[in-house]
C-alpha cells in the first residue's frame, strides 16, 4: 500500500511538472537549445536523491594545486583535444560526482596553505601548521621534540584498526607531504629520508617518513603504496635500478624495501612498468611500487620513461583490484601530485593534462566500484596563482593567444601572477613568433620568482558521491571531509569496538 503522505508527494510533483509544462508556452525562449538543456538537468537535480546508507568503501581524490581555473581550462583542454567543444565540455568528475562545495584552505597559521597541513585536514579533521604532516597546532615546525603528543589518528589508521584495505597512489614521491599525511607524523615535512632529519630530530628520536611507512603500526599495514621516490627506500650504497649513476639517500644502512618484502610474504615489491604488468593478483594481496626514484613522470613524458610507468588510472584500477578483496571494504587516496609542479614551473600545459589524466582516473574508478556503497571525493589541498583572462573568443585554443595588450605585443589566455615566466628587469617577451600551445612553453607572469610560482589562498572545489555525499555543500572548512568520511564509514566507532 502506498504511503498517505507519498501519494501526496506524487501527486503535487505530478501537479508540478504540468504548471512547468504550462509555464514553457509564455516563456518566449523555451525552444532554445540551452534553455531546455538547463530544464532537462533541472529535472535531473530534482529527481536526485540523498544517499544516506554506511559507506563499505571510500576513495579520496586529491589533485594538489586544482584550483578553479585549473578545472576550468582542463576541460576546455579536454574538450579541443577531442576536437569537440571546449566551453560546454565536462571532466567525468564534474559529470559522476554531483555534490559540489566550495573549501577554505587555510591553515592554523597562515592565509595561503602549503601541502603538508592541509592534507593533514582532509584525513584528520584539523587544521594544522605550514611545513608539518600528521600533528596537530601544538606542533612547531622543524622542531621533533614538539610533536610528541600533538599527533593526529588518520582515517587511514582508523580505518586499519577497523579490518578495513587501506592504499594510497600518487603520482609525486610517496613520502611527499599529501601521501605522508596518511601515515607519517613530523614537524618538518622535508624530512622524507633519514638524512633529512635534523640534528635536534636525530637527537629526539624522531623518525623519517619513509621509516614511518615501512614501520607504520597501523591493524596490518597498507595494502597498496604505489608512487615515485625510491630514494628515500634505498641506502646510499644501491644503484637506483633505472639509473646506475644514482644511488638511494639512506644513510643509516637500512633497505627499507627488502625490510617490506620480509615483512610481507603475501606481497610484491615493483618498480617499473614490466613488473606492474606481470602481477599476478591471485596470489598478491599487497604491493609496494616505486615507479621512480624522486617524483613519476608528468603524464605527457610518462612514455619516456626508462623503466616504463603506468597512467594514474592504471595505478588506481589495480589499487581497487587488491583492496576489494577485504569484504569489510577499504580506504584509498589517489594523488594527482605533479598537478602542483607544473604550475610551480608556470607549465600550463603540463598542468592541464595532468588533470585531465586525473579525470581519466575517476571515471575508471567509478566504473569499477559500486557507487551505491563507495563514497568517491576529488577535491584540491590548495590552489595556484593561475588565471583565465582576456577576451578570446569561443573555441579559442586555451593554452593560445586571447589578444594583444597596451604594450602591443600578444599575451595569452593562461597566466601566472608570479613566477618562473617573469625576468627581472626585462621587458615582457613579444610572443608574435612563439608557438604558445607547445607544451614546455611558460605561461608568462606578472612577479618575477625564478624558480617556483606560489600557491593561493582561494577556496577550491569538493567534489563528490555515495553515501552522504550530499554533506558536501556550501562553504566548508577543509577539516570537514574528514568528518564527513568518518561519518559516512562509521569507522571511528568501528575501530574502538575492533580494539575491545
Amino acid at each position: 500500500m502506498t504511503h498517505p503522505f507519498r501519494s501526496l508527494a506524487l501527486g503535487a510533483s505530478v501537479l508540478s511538472i504540468a504548471s512547468a509544462a504550462m509555464a514553457q508556452e509564455n516563456v518566449i525562449q523555451s525552444q532554445d537549445s540551452y534553455y531546455t538543456a538547463a530544464q532537462a538537468e533541472l529535472a535531473k537535480k530534482i529527481a536526485d536523491q540523498p544517499n544516506v546508507g554506511r559507506a563499505k568503501n571510500v576513495v579520496l581524490f586529491v589533485v594538489d594545486g586544482l584550483s578553479i581555473p585549473t578545472i576550468t581550462a582542463s576541460r576546455i583542454h579536454e574538450g579541443q583535444l577531442r576536437g569537440v567543444d571546449g566551453e560546454s565540455n565536462s571532466l567525468s568528475f564534474e559529470k559522476l560526482l554531483p555534490y559540489v562545495a566550495l573549501s577554505k584552505t587555510y591553515t592554523h597559521d597562515a592565509q595561503v596553505a602549503d601541502s603538508a597541513p592541509t592534507a593533514t585536514a582532509m584525513v584528520s579533521g584539523v587544521k594544522s601548521v605550514n611545513g608539518t604532516i600528521g600533528v596537530t597546532q601544538a606542533v612547531q615546525p622543524d622542531v621533533c621534540s614538539s610533536q610528541k603528543g600533538a599527533e593526529v589518528t588518520t582515517i587511514f589508521e582508523l580505518a586499519e584498526e577497523a579490518g578495513l584495505a587501506t592504499g594510497i597512489v600518487s603520482t609525486a614521491r610517496i613520502t611527499h607531504a599529501t601521501p605522508a599525511a596518511t601515515y607519517a607524523k613530523v614537524a618538518g615535512r622535508d624530512w622524507e629520508g633519514n638524512a633529512d632529519l635534523t640534528e635536534e630530530a636525530v637527537q629526539n628520536g624522531c623518525k623519517d617518513i619513509a621509516a614511518q611507512l615501512i614501520d607504520w603500526p597501523a591493524g596490518d599495514g597498507f595494502e597498496v603504496v604505489m608512487g615515485g621516490g625510491r630514494q628515500n627506500f634505498m641506502t646510499t650504497d644501491q644503484k637506483d635500478p633505472e639509473d646506475e649513476t644514482k644511488t638511494g639517500s639512506r644513510t643509516d644502512g637500512r633497505d627499507l624495501v627488502a625490510e617490506w618484502t620480509a615483512k610481507h610474504n603475501d606481497g610484491a615489491y615493483i618498480w617499473n612498468r614490466e613488473g606492474f604488468d606481470g602481477l599476478n593478483l591471485d596470489n598478491t594481496n599487497r604491493i609496494f611500487a616505486l615507479f621512480n626514484r624522486s617524483h613519476m613522470q608528468y603524464e605527457v613524458d610518462r612514455e619516456k620513461d626508462a623503466g616504463g610507468e603506468p597512467s594514474v588510472a592504471e595505478m588506481a584500477v589495480k589499487a581497487l583490484d587488491v583492496l576489494s578483496k577485504n569484504e569489510d571494504g577499504y580506504v584509498l587516496m589517489v594523488e594527482g601530485g605533479r598537478v602542483d609542479h607544473a604550475h610551480h614551473a608556470g607549465n600550463a600545459a603540463r598542468a592541464l593534462t595532468d588533470t585531465i589524466a586525473i579525470a581519466e582516473a575517476v571515471q575508471a574508478v567509478y566504473d569499477k566500484v559500486d557507487p551505491n556503497e563507495t563514497l568517491v571525493i576529488l577535491t584540491a589541498d590548495h590552489s595556484h596563482v593561475f588565471s583565465i583572462a582576456g577576451y578570446p573568443k569561443r573555441n579559442n585554443p586555451i593554452l593560445g593567444i586571447a589578444g594583444t595588450a597596451d604594450d602591443n605585443k600578444p599575451y595569452t589566455t593562461l597566466g601566472y601572477m608570479n613566477g618562473p615566466g617573469a625576468k627581472l628587469d626585462e621587458p615582457r617577451a613579444d610572443l608574435s613568433s612563439i608557438d604558445t600551445t607547445d607544451v614546455d612553453f611558460l605561461q608568462q607572469a606578472l612577479i618575477p620568482l625564478g624558480e617556483s610560482e606560489t600557491h593561493a589562498g582561494d577556496d577550491v572545489a569538493i567534489f563528490a558521491q555515495g553515501p552522504w555525499a550530499h554533506l558536501f555543500h556550501g562553504v566548508v572548512e577543509q577539516n570537514l571531509i574528514f568528518h564527513v568520511i568518518a561519518h559516512a564509514t562509521d569507522l571511528p566507532t568501528r575501530a574502538a569496538l575492533a580494539q575491545k
